[in-house]
């Protein structure tokens, strides 16, 4: 008679007990608990982290694109001697392989008024044939046109701006500059009244709020500019090689001049968004190692609780490694099908997050995500595909690890001392 040989390793049987310790009986309902409240921790772990990491992912693209469509990636400024040569030097810069557009520019601040309200804004003069190649504002004129914006006296407005002071494209804004004309009794501030030929509208709060485009021959002649430009905005066709940009932009330049890139005017910004980020990732994994933790717990009760029919499969012939394999899989159940459901819960809020937003905005009578506190109209999310893949296996991970020690103690059950007391 031959020796018998063990199962293979996952067998049917392994798979059939294992799954049958899931379902909740009557004496193991509290066990059956804390297996339902490990499944609930892991599978909501799972689905904020990946909703909270494309929400900030969404917010820094959009930022971004937002903030970089407004303003170049790297500012020239000139040092030594005013920019009186700027049509030069801005012609050098464009050709530079990879400058997408060098724009002059004059730049002030002033008090915008109207008839109904006041606020302060930065007037920035542009060519229009410059201001044409801004997607950010020329693909989002809501009212008006920029048709002969250099011919004629008008100005474009952001929407909010517009708002705030109640007017539309046709009426009139009247800019006050505290740098005007200099009289026998001093500096008398400049004030004038244009047209407002265009209202725009990018989705960044504050820039539609605080920003007004008028022709560069005017605003050079409003802000006492004497043929010069405050400085070139330089756009480039990939910001995140600004670096080799700054070099090129630095030889063809041909004049003295001083180079600030897109990192260096929003370092805080952008560094105070990736701490955040950071912090919120480590917060909220802790729910997940949490959920493992409640794994682990209910395990080991469900090991003391199945003592003696861990003897009586031992006793049949049961291996120490096909008991371990059994309450393995138990565990690994859990946390497998909680990652898969929190990854589906994730997906479907992150692509559907700014219908969610508007439908608790009403059932809330509230307004959850202000313009004004977070810059953009719009709740966005972008979800990262490597960094998606990273908190699955992290999820799958701590579940599987979880699993180890309860099983192991299975394992070294001895089948003796377990009848020996029942």
């Amino acid at each position: 008679m031959s020796e018998p040989t063990a199962t293979r390793p996952f067998a049917p049987f392994e798979w059939m007990l294992s799954l049958r310790y899931l379902r909740a009986r009557r004496k193991e309902g509290f066990i059956s608990v804390i297996a339902g409240f490990s499944f609930l921790g892991i599978m909501l772990g799972v689905a904020t982290l990946i909703i909270v990491m494309a929400v900030m992912n969404g917010f820094r693209k959009e930022l971004l694109s937002k903030i970089l469509g407004l303003n170049g990636h790297l500012l020239v400024q000139p040092i030594e001697s005013p920019l009186t040569d700027w049509r030069e030097v801005a012609e050098r810069l464009s050709k530079i392989e990879g400058v997408n557009l060098a724009a002059p520019m004059v730049e002030g601040q002033a008090l915008a008024s109207s008839p109904t309200n006041a606020g302060g804004v930065l007037v920035r003069g542009i060519r229009a044939e410059d201001l044409m190649k801004l997607p950010s504002i020329a693909n989002n004129i809501k009212q008006g046109s920029l048709d002969g914006f250099d011919e004629g006296q008008g100005v474009a407005i952001g929407r909010r701006l517009a708002d705030q002071l109640s007017l539309r494209a046709g009426d009139n804004i009247t800019l006050v500059a505290p740098r005007g004309a200099v009289t026998a009794m001093g500096t008398v501030p400049r004030i004038k009244t244009y047209r407002v030929a265009a209202v725009f509208e990018i989705g960044m709060s504050e820039y539609d709020a605080a920003f007004v485009y008028m022709p560069l021959a005017e605003a050079q002649a409003y802000f006492n500019r004497a043929g010069d430009v405050s400085a070139i905005d330089v756009y480039t066709a990939d910001p995140d090689k600004v670096d080799r940009f700054r070099r090129l932009v630095q030889d063809h330049a041909g004049r003295p001049i001083f180079i600030i890139d897109w990192r260096q005017r929003n370092a805080t910004f952008f560094s105070a968004l990736q701490v955040e980020r950071n912090v919120m990732f480590l917060i909220l994994t802790l729910i997940v190692l949490v959920a493992a933790l409640n794994i682990v717990s209910g395990l080991i009760m469900l090991v003391k609780d199945k003592g003696h029919d861990i003897a009586i499969l031992r006793t049949m012939g049961a291996t120490q490694g096909a008991i371990m394999r059994i309450f393995l899989i138990t565990g690994a159940s859990i946390g497998v099908v909680g990652t898969f459901v929190g990854f589906i819960v994730g997906l479907v809020v992150c692509l559907n997050v700014e219908s969610i937003r508007q439908f608790l905005s009403w059932l809330t009578a509230t307004e959850l995500f202000s313009p004004e506190l977070y810059f953009l109209s719009r709740l966005p999310a972008e979800m990262d595909p490597g960094e998606t893949t990273a908190v699955v296996v992290m999820a799958l991970t701590l579940s599987l690890l979880a699993t180890l020690y309860p099983a192991w103690r299975a394992a070294r059950l001895d089948p003796v001392e377990a009848l020996r007391y029942e």
